[in-house]
């Protein structure tokens, strides 16, 4: 059976494919792709009849939703903060690894660096539609909880910053990562909100108690959960069990067997069902080798994969790529590969307001797709319809 869109040109047809795309497993799929969205999808043989200008051979090979990673810094040696030549080459090895769509995250930074930013991304993204916009990760950050983050550099927010960014970001600014408990906290979340961007709950000391009223003035995602933030005791449960308990709140995961151990990522998972995104956090040094990088205004050093601070070893970032944080959630914690795809795909969308056409393999979706091996690795990528080199 084929569900299609209206009889439209047939560009490119992946087929004989397992397909796996809004948490069903499909044998010998087909995807159907004209122009950047998804024309017609289904089963057998039924897509020789579509005349495609092209046609991949998926047998044995699995086909999912391209990724969507909402939090990432970098990579390819190259940082989101340092202007349009360098957000290019670092989205490469992105890309490469299955992510088809960005939210480029910032670090702290003065606000007038961070308009300028902001800024640069919104013109990217006029051009560009894998890049879904910016996240301000800082500067309204708790100093006791600033991670690789310049505690100089953070501060309480006020309504005139928050407009000039949203100002700034000219209707791009996806994402906010904000300390609730700071003085006008709750009342930035909503000024976020109302100003239709996502936003997120962390580098925080809030409580459980304080991470509820921050989730109902509207906050909706919890940044990395378990990092930088109180953990889960039983007499005091602290943010991540605020946002388990909370059905309209996404829990990020850096799923790099660093920031988080394998069985709290399953517990993770198990708690809050179908709202677990795995992100990357990835800077500079994603896809690229050992040594000593920046991370905004700091150094950080790169030994064995793992980035910390130059100064003071916190953890800075991760060098992770989505395509990994897949085999992890898959063969190290023991996820269902549905869920862990829907992890990548589906959740992320949602969560920054896209699952009306992001994140499914469906007619009428972007066509944005990731075939893989029986490793999991990637062999091929399609962003907006188009291939990846």
């Amino acid at each position: 059976m084929v569900t299609e869109l209206a009889p439209a040109p047939i560009d490119l047809v992946i087929h004989s494919a397992r397909l796996v795309t809004g948490g069903q497993v499909t044998t010998d799929a087909f995807v159907a792709i004209s122009g950047d969205v998804i024309a017609a999808v289904g089963t057998g043989q039924e897509w020789a009849a579509l005349n495609a200008a092209e046609t991949v051979n998926a047998d044995g090979l699995t086909l999912t939703p391209g990724f969507i990673d909402i939090h990432g810094h970098g990579g390819n040696a190259r940082s989101f903060d340092d202007g349009a030549d360098s957000i290019r080459s670092a989205l490469e090895v992105h890309r490469s690894h299955g992510t088809t769509r960005s939210v480029l995250s910032l670090v702290t930074a003065t606000v007038d660096d961070l308009v300028d930013r902001v800024g640069t991304i919104a013109d990217l993204a006029e051009a560009d539609p894998t890049i879904l916009g910016s996240h301000l990760e800082g500067p309204f950050l708790d100093v006791a909880r600033q991670g690789a983050h310049n505690a100089e550099l953070l501060r309480a927010p006020d309504p005139e910053s928050i407009e000039r960014l949203v100002t700034a970001a000219r209707g791009t600014l996806r994402q906010v990562t904000l300390a609730p408990e700071l003085p006008g906290g709750l009342d930035a979340i909503r000024q976020f909100a109302d100003a239709g961007v996502t936003v997120a709950v962390g580098h925080t000391s809030v409580d459980f108690d304080g991470a509820l009223e921050a989730f109902e003035a509207g906050a909706s995602i919890l940044t990395h959960a378990f990092n930088a933030m109180n953990g889960i005791h039983h007499r005091a449960p602290g943010p991540v069990a605020a946002a388990t308990s909370s059905p309209s709140v996404t829990l990020e995961i850096i799923n790099d067997g660093v920031h988080v151990h394998p069985e709290v990522v399953r517990m993770a998972f198990a708690a809050a069902p179908g709202r677990i995104a795995l992100i990357t956090d990835a800077m500079a040094a994603a896809g690229s080798d050992d040594g000593v990088y920046q991370l905004g205004s700091l150094s950080v050093t790169v030994t064995d994969g793992v980035a910390r601070l130059t100064d003071g070893n916190s953890i800075a970032g991760s060098t992770l790529l989505l395509d990994e944080a897949l085999r992890r959630a898959v063969s190290d914690v023991g996820i269902e590969l549905t869920d862990a795809v829907t992890a990548l795909t589906t959740t992320p969308a949602r969560a920054i307001g896209r699952s009306s056409d992001l994140g499914q393999l469906a007619p009428g979706f972007v066509a944005d797709a990731v075939l893989l091996d029986d490793d999991l690795a990637v062999v091929g990528v399609w962003a907006a319809g188009d291939r990846v080199a």
